[in-house]
């Protein structure tokens, strides 16, 4: 085998090898320029045989890749793979497959906070094979976006999350109905008829309302009132029962359902009594089989509030893990404050790419990838933290660059004159380790005008010489920036330009600002992430960018 094809195997089976078996041509390729620059200038003719090899090394399987490098590579492979790859930790009593879940509520679509929940859920049933259940928890209808049972089930499908079964609580209430005849013929739960602040003020005294202590057969008489809608909104509830000297206050007696009388975007008026969160959790996490939990530390309080309802009714409970809270700064994830803002007209919409939603951070270019490699990283730590934009960007960055053509966009445009007595040709790369993409060739005739950034032009000093990126040498010469024939200087301020002849092109920007400017013809067609040079990545749609990093 020639040195070129060893290398090129090499390469394939260590990116096979960091990857769970699959390597990546693009990889493969950047790997090798990067450890072989030489061979930049013939890079085209060796994708064919990077190709070639990576679908031989792709069809081995894994063990067999594990194998080549134990006998072939430990000496680097499997330190470096220790180094890169970030696993999460087992589960606890895993046996066979496991069933888990995502609950968002319907209130909108999902942010980046969510993503975590999803992506860990995902991971795991991933590695042990078996159900990832979308259950969407809708039985507050005052809480409800009805565009948000279509918007979330996108949000997941752009992640790569596989739901493999949705379940919308709305369509269950017999089934809660049903639970809870049960539990209060059993003494588990129990009907209140009276104001419910004197029933909370009560039990954060430790102390029982009359009706507590009331016969399972009242209370089912209670409960048949509530279904036929006798009472009004906050004139009766049901309650669970558990133990009024508990050192929480809100583990005591909980509330199990409630009247709301809005009209659900669902059912209408067809139900007006509603189960809580921690009810219809628990029904549901039983029914479904749920094996495994994981959600935020936040939810503490509710695991052990749906303890009791597993306990009254004998139930295995599942195995539940709660990982620190995120703060994610520099976002606007709030339901309620951006529904106002849409409403207002602040916000365009979901998509606002000011906001912290998967739907614009996807509208900026984001990879999904980059999104599920950041949870991974972070694990289950139960430690709160503070999410990191950085780290964020920066393995978003290393998954997009690669496939990133650049350009020249110029921000603040201003024309002048080049005062070039000689015709020019500009020859710049498409993608600097890429030749095999080709190169961006404008022709420039005696004296042709070009676009430069005002800030650039001002900030260039009389006399001094500039470099026009792939173009030209250049000098500012009584304040005008004239041609000069390249004399050798290796030190010069490198500027960017486009062609007078470039679009017309806006870069909206998380921070609120827009960046308006010129983009060069050779731009136009492109749909998607590219480079702007020396101003960062954009996502383009037309003649419109938003802003997605350095």
């Amino acid at each position: 085998m020639a040195i070129m094809d060893q290398e090129i195997r090499r390469q394939a089976i260590k990116n096979a090898y960091l990857h769970d078996g699959r390597a990546d041509v693009s990889s493969v390729v950047s790997k090798l320029i990067s450890e072989n620059p030489e061979i930049k200038k013939n890079i085209k003719n060796l994708i064919p045989d990077v190709k070639k090899m990576v679908d031989e090394i792709n069809s081995l399987g894994r063990e067999k890749i594990d194998e080549i490098v134990a006998n072939e590579y430990p000496e680097f492979l499997i330190k470096e793979k220790r180094e890169e790859k970030h696993e999460l930790p087992e589960l606890r009593n895993v046996h066979g497959r496991v069933v888990m879940r995502m609950a968002p509520s319907p209130s909108g679509p999902l942010h980046i906070g969510h993503s975590r929940m999803a992506i860990l859920n995902d991971e795991y049933v991933k590695r042990y094979g078996g159900e990832l259940i979308l259950r969407i928890e809708d039985t507050n209808p005052d809480n409800i976006d009805p565009d948000a049972y279509q918007l979330i089930p996108e949000d997941l499908k752009w992640l790569g999350v596989n739901v493999t079964k949705s379940v919308i609580q709305s369509s269950r209430m017999e089934i809660y109905y049903r639970y809870a005849r049960d539990m209060i013929k059993s003494g588990h739960l129990y009907v209140i008829e009276r104001d419910q602040k004197y029933f909370h003020d009560m039990k954060m005294k430790s102390l029982a309302v009359p009706e507590r202590n009331a016969s399972p057969e009242e209370n089912e008489e209670k409960f048949d009132r509530l279904l036929n809608n006798y009472y009004d909104e906050g004139q009766a509830a049901v309650v669970m029962k558990t133990d009024l000297n508990h050192p929480n206050e809100s583990i005591r007696d909980w509330i199990a359902f409630r009247i709301n009388k809005t009209p659900h975007p669902l059912t209408g008026d067809r139900y007006v009594l509603y189960p809580t969160m921690n009810f219809s959790v628990s029904i549901d996490d039983h029914l479904l089989g749920l094996t495994h939990v994981i959600r935020g530390i936040d939810h503490l309080v509710n695991t052990e509030k749906q303890r009791y309802v597993f306990r009254a009714n004998n139930w295995k409970e599942p195995e539940y893990y709660h990982y620190g809270f995120i703060k994610i700064p520099d976002s606007v994830l709030k339901t309620s404050t951006i529904k106002e803002g849409i409403r207002t007209g602040r916000y365009t919409g979901w998509d606002d790419v000011r906001l912290g939603t998967l739907m614009a951070l996807r509208k900026r270019g984001y990879s999904p990838e980059t999104f599920r490699r950041y949870w991974i990283m972070s694990g289950m730590r139960e430690s709160n933290a503070v999410f990191s934009w950085e780290i964020f960007d920066s393995i978003d960055r290393e998954i997009i660059d690669y496939k990133s053509m650049r350009f020249f966009f110029v921000n603040n445009p201003v024309k002048i004159n080049l005062e070039n007595n000689i015709d020019l040709k500009s020859h710049v790369p498409y993608h600097p380790e890429r030749p095999d993409l080709g190169f961006r060739e404008y022709d420039f005739q005696v004296n042709s005008d070009i676009y430069i950034d005002e800030n650039d032009l001002n900030s260039i000093d009389e006399g001094e010489y500039i470099r026009l990126k792939d173009l030209c040498m250049a000098k500012k010469v009584g304040g005008k920036i004239s041609y000069v024939q390249d004399d050798g200087r290796r030190k010069l301020r490198v500027i960017h330009w486009c062609p007078v002849n470039s679009i017309d092109f806006k870069v909206y920007r998380p921070d609120g600002t827009v960046d308006s400017g010129k983009l060069e013809p050779l731009a136009e067609s492109l749909n998607g992430v590219a480079q702007m040079e020396r101003y960062g990545y954009i996502n383009k749609s037309g003649c419109t960018g938003y802003y997605l990093h350095r």
